[in-house]
Parts: structure tokens; sequence; C-alpha cells
């Protein structure tokens, strides 16, 4: 593994997530940190921060999940514990659009659609197109403005729009997302 772990955080964490997540890191030859998963998440970030280091090759990809709390959850919490601790490299963001009570939203750089298109919008849960210019409402994204991470891609429901990013079907919107982070941030 390299100096720093090089991870990819994914703001999402249900069993459709983890599964799709587990699917893409498998493909590209990643670790996923299975045990973020959960909605929300329950391990701190030094607790998440001690698996990442103990992976044996990277991306590492690490779930985080608020269900739908308002504000700084615990997901977000431990989200910005690991995204500046100074043995971690993010190598970018998947921020995944939900419907909360209340609205929360983050910047993205860019948005891939239930169709595979790239957007400079904002998409919905659903994975369609928003009306929003570079930004989406979703569930664990308060705090993402806050850290310096190189490429936030925002995406609808992880494993789910439509049956478009099923992993029956290889996860393409997900796999999409993945294969733009680690182009532009530079990793071999």
């Amino acid at each position: 593994m390299a100096e720093k772990a090089r991870v990819i955080i994914v703001t999402d964490g249900d069993e459709y997530a983890a599964r799709t997540i587990e699917y893409v890191a498998a493909q590209i030859g990643g670790r996923t940190i299975s045990q973020t998963q959960g909605n929300p998440t329950i391990l701190s970030g030094s607790q998440i921060v001690e698996l990442i280091l103990q992976a044996k090759n990277d991306p590492v990809f690490v779930m985080f999940d608020d269900c739908g709390l308002l504000g700084e959850g615990a997901g977000e919490v431990a989200l910005k514990y690991v995204a500046e601790h100074p043995k971690i490299e993010v190598l970018g963001v998947i921020a995944v659009a939900s419907k909360t009570h209340q609205t929360e939203w983050t910047r993205v750089d860019v948005s891939i659609d239930r169709f595979g298109e790239l957007t400079e919008y904002g998409v919905d849960k659903s994975g369609l197109k928003d009306l929003e210019l570079g930004r989406i409402s979703g569930d664990t994204v308060y705090c993402l403005d806050q850290l310096e991470v190189p490429i936030i891609v925002g995406i609808g429901d992880i494993g789910k729009m439509a049956r478009k990013d099923s992993v029956k079907i290889g996860s393409p919107i997900t796999m999409k997302a993945v294969e733009l982070i680690l182009e532009r941030s530079g990793y071999d």
C-alpha cells in the first residue's frame, strides 16, 4: 500500500450501497471496509482509520451514513475525522442524493444521472437531473463543503436508481463515479 492509505468516501451505508461498493471494489482490486456499512454509522472515526490502515491494498472504500439526521450526525463526525487524518489520502467522494426530511446539500464537481450521463446539475435520489447547478441534497453531505478533497461526484441512490445501478448489471453508475474519481486523482 502507498505511504498514505488512499480512500474513496461514500455517503451511504445501507444494504444496497454495501453490496454495490463491495462489487465495485472487487472489480478494480480495491477493498471495502464492510464494517462501515450501517444506517446510521456506528463506528467512530478512529476505529475506521484503524481498519483502513489494516487494508492490504487500495483504494479503500468507506461508507458513512447519518440515517437522515439533520446537521452533523455520527456519520459526518466520523467522515470528517477520517478525511482529515494525516495517514489518509481521500481520492474523492461519492455524494449520494437522498430525500431528507429537512434540506441538507453540498456542492458537487459533477453528477452522473441514472442514464450514465455526466451533468453539471445535481441529481435526485432517483438519479434524475435536478434543477440546481453543482449541488445535491442528501443525508450525509452536510460536512463535505468543509473538506479539501479533489473531487465530489453526485449520484442518485447507490445500487438502485430504478434498477439502473443494480449489481446484476454491473452497477454502471457507481462504477462510472469510481472511474472518474480514479482518473481525476491520477490513481494508477
